[in-house]
């Protein structure tokens, strides 16, 4: 098995869950790599202790990412960093020579995404890809071979969205996904929208237009130091699409719906294709279930609830009637990230990560997005 050296960059909540992935990764059967942590970077010292005590391969802590690039025992760089910082380190890591696993949106906005662009097709040689875990469920997986079966006839309707209350609280205090200069003026768009996209543009779904509705609820949060700080991003935001199925080349509405602000929610995904011959959904509120209906000309319609176990695109040791969480899900997209790295391909069309290409197009419907926001008009998605 080969060992992949990784060093993480941002050791924060996400940089200890990939930790974590990798000190189970005996869990994965029958598979090619594996990741070792060797060195991390936080500006944060504090943080250092928890892999020095926990992870006996980091031999590297450091407040200097530039330290640790020049690191020749590094192979692969995790960058989870805010977006205002994504141009700088996400080309520093490309210019050193490490392949890439980088978080949404890659980069605050259009033109820092295009200079990103730009560094990954100057590096073709290393594999750069994006953090989206949600696809990785097995209910998600199973609707997934569904597209891929072309099981749903002609596409009427897709809705796919992030939805999460964490905002909900007006006395939370304010961090930096709330303000402008480190998470851009997309707000909730950069923050959650990769992960509602990674299937539908995975499908060749490609919205070729928009019209936002965006919400900017609490204008004001506790600073943490007595006062009062703004809020200039948006909170909510509701993407109208038009896209297009590339199988039968015919147009159908494509509902996004991103939320920091959800009454009632936790952290919930979710994705429902309606379609003439077959229709499915799935959310995580309940991420077992899938629910699944096939249609026949005069049958009754009927929905089925499918109870899935752990099912997944990537072998474990873990029988299939089990559950499967978030963890998992985690674990299974830095499977993907290394098979594609160990192989040169992706295990599948749906056993991937994000491509560059995919978290451009994004960009460019955020872009379209604000400005529909700001003309109350349908704006075209470049291509």
């Amino acid at each position: 098995m080969k060992t992949v050296r990784f060093g993480i960059i941002g050791g924060g909540l996400m940089g200890r869950e990939f930790a974590s992935a990798a000190a189970r990764w005996s869990h994965l059967l029958e598979f090619p790599a594996r990741p070792e942590i060797v060195a991390v970077c936080d500006t944060n010292p504090a943080i250092h202790a928890w892999y020095r005590d926990n992870f006996a391969a980091v031999r590297q802590t450091t407040t200097d990412y530039k330290e640790l690039l020049a690191n020749p025992e590094v192979d692969a760089v995790y960058v989870a960093v805010p977006h205002h910082l994504h141009q700088e380190i996400y080309g520093a890591v490309l210019a050193a020579g490490k392949h890439l696993m980088g978080e949404k949106p890659f980069g605050i906005d259009l033109k820092a995404n295009d200079a990103i662009t730009a560094a990954v097709r100057q590096h073709p040689q290393q594999l750069v890809r994006c953090s989206s875990e949600s696809v990785f469920f097995p209910a998600m997986q199973k609707l997934c071979g569904m597209i891929e079966k072309n099981a749903f006839g002609r596409i009427l309707e897709v809705n796919t969205g992030f939805l999460h209350s964490s905002d909900l609280d007006p006395n939370k205090p304010i961090n930096w996904k709330r303000m402008i200069e480190f998470n851009g003026e997309y707000g909730v768009l950069g923050d959650l929208g990769m992960h509602a996209l990674h299937v539908p543009l995975r499908a060749g779904w490609q919205p070729r237009n928009v019209r936002a509705i965006l919400s900017d609820i609490v204008k004001q949060r506790p600073d943490g130091k007595g006062g009062m700080a703004p809020c200039r991003t948006w909170d909510n935001g509701t993407l109208f699409c038009e896209a297009v199925d590339p199988v039968l080349n015919e147009p159908f509405p494509l509902t996004v719906k991103l939320q920091r602000i959800a009454p009632g929610q936790k952290n919930t995904w979710y994705t429902e294709v309606l379609g003439t011959q077959a229709s499915a959904r799935w959310s995580s509120t309940n991420p077992r279930l899938l629910e699944v209906m096939t249609y026949t000309p005069g049958t009754e319609q009927a929905w089925q609830q499918i109870q899935t176990g752990y099912e997944t695109a990537f072998k474990t040791i873990t029988g299939g009637i089990f559950e499967f969480g978030f963890t998992d899900a985690i674990q299974q997209m830095w499977a993907a990230f290394l098979y594609e790295l160990a192989t040169g391909k992706p295990a599948a069309k749906f056993a991937g990560c994000v491509t560059p290409d995919e978290a451009a197009f994004s960009h460019r419907l955020f872009t379209a997005a604000l400005a529909s926001q700001r003309n109350c008009s349908v704006e075209q998605v470049k291509t």
